[in-house]
């Protein structure tokens, strides 16, 4: 039986084990810290903007059971925010062992605590990862979705220091890039000024800190939106933000609170002295990141050039996804990239053409596009969403955004691509 080795937990490699998995192979996933999900249990938003319709279409291609969990967890529904329209909000404290269930169900090998720290090569192929302990864990294919963020010089280098996020480098170790390792050169994304990397895009506050009349407004609708002082608006740090979706001028004029379990706070940092001024807010306590006062985790400093099979360019049985693949945005986005990277994988082992998803899906489109623009225009100022900034300019452009679940289903139909990962 073809062996696939995966390499970080996160919502990308969870979704490369599944179809990999589903596809026949017997599939072990390495995560190094003690949670699979990554910064998917400090996140929370799917469904948001065009994100509908890339959700809907996974689904009609047979890849749905994550984000039919996300439903089953989901606080909030058809939510509405500055940019952003009929989002869902799953609750963060609920996700991970629903997640982590399902996978164990599915019959895939899950080794937590487990730090991949190098590769062993026969000529071009990866024969085995290397863990911390000296264990070899051998296979016949490789995807590394290990992410872009840390380890923590680069939180120092290019941030505010190490800001104590989910991804908890200090206890776990650093991330460790599986295509450096193979020898390939990652590349770098870009703030608006140049420098390498941005930071994450939110933070996640105490609801318990919350004043009772903020909090139930939270709790009740989703969300609460509270003004910020003339004297503490800062328009600069638009530019610094992952999300480019949420660099409007609402988010720093105001606070903007979504109930995802915690309070999430849409914005990379906020110093404490000044969010505690204002009314609703003043015994807040950060629970994500713990230095959300002063910064947060830097991302991006590590995204490996992919084909559109997820291949990495320049290597044979490697593949990767999620941040790691391409210079996405969300969980959503991670899961697409992942399901193709599982997919492929197993068609790579067995010789199989292996499956590009087409420009007239979302799913597809965001795939050929980021890369192109990233790889071949050197665009490493911009990352991509369904939910908003370039890519969903371009779907609404191609007539691609639709909530018409019907019109999707026919869509991916027409493609003759109905439960392709199924």
């Amino acid at each position: 039986m073809i062996k696939v080795v995966i390499a970080g937990g996160g919502w990308s490699g969870v979704s490369a084990a599944l179809r990999a998995k589903k596809a026949g192979a017997d599939v072990v996933l390495i995560e190094k810290t003690d949670l699979l999900l990554g910064a998917g249990n400090a996140g929370g938003i799917f469904r948001n903007n065009g994100r509908f319709t890339a959700t809907e279409e996974m689904k009609a291609l047979g890849a749905g059971e994550l984000f039919d969990i996300m439903d089953t967890c989901a606080a909030h529904t058809n939510i509405e925010f500055p940019g952003h329209k009929h989002a869902s909000l799953y609750d963060v404290n609920m996700i991970e062992p629903r997640v982590r269930a399902l996978v164990l169900d599915a019959g895939i090998t899950v080794m937590t605590e487990s730090h991949v720290m190098d590769i062993i090569k026969n000529g071009d192929d990866i024969t085995s990862l290397v863990l911390d302990d000296n264990t070899r864990i051998n296979g016949d294919v490789f995807i590394d979705a290990t992410g872009s963020s840390g380890p923590m010089g680069n939180c120092l280098k290019y941030g505010h220091g190490c800001s104590m996020c989910i991804q908890r480098c200090p206890t776990f170790g650093p991330r460790v890039s599986l295509t450096a390792r193979y020898g390939l050169k990652d590349l770098m994304s870009q703030r608006a000024d140049g420098t390498p990397g941005v930071f994450s895009g939110a933070c996640k506050i105490n609801k318990r800190t919350l004043s009772e009349e903020v909090r139930n407004e939270l709790e009740e609708k989703g969300l609460a939106i509270l003004k910020v002082p003339n004297e503490d608006i800062n328009y600069d740090k638009l530019g610094q933000k992952a999300c480019r979706q949420y660099a409007l001028k609402e988010y720093s004029e105001n606070v903007i609170l979504l109930d995802t379990g915690s309070a999430k706070l849409m914005t990379s940092y906020y110093p404490l002295d000044k969010l505690r001024h204002i009314h609703g807010l003043e015994n807040a306590e950060y629970v994500d990141p713990y230095s959300a006062g002063r910064g947060n985790s830097i991302r991006y400093l590590a995204v490996a050039p992919c084909k559109d099979t997820m291949q990495a360019i320049g290597a044979t049985n490697l593949f990767c996804c999620g941040e790691k693949g391409a210079p996405l945005i969300g969980h959503t986005e991670a899961i697409v990239t992942g399901a193709v990277a599982g997919y492929n994988s197993v068609k790579y082992a067995k010789k199989e053409e292996m499956l590009i998803l087409p420009d007239s899906l979302a799913v597809g489109g965001i795939i050929s596009y980021s890369h192109k623009q990233f790889i071949e225009e050197e665009l490493y100022k911009e990352r991509y969403t369904f939910a908003g900034g370039v890519f969903f300019e371009r779907m609404k452009k191609m007539d691609l955004y639709t909530t018409d679940i019907s019109v999707i289903n026919k869509r991916v139909e027409a493609q003759g691509l109905s439960n392709i990962f199924g």
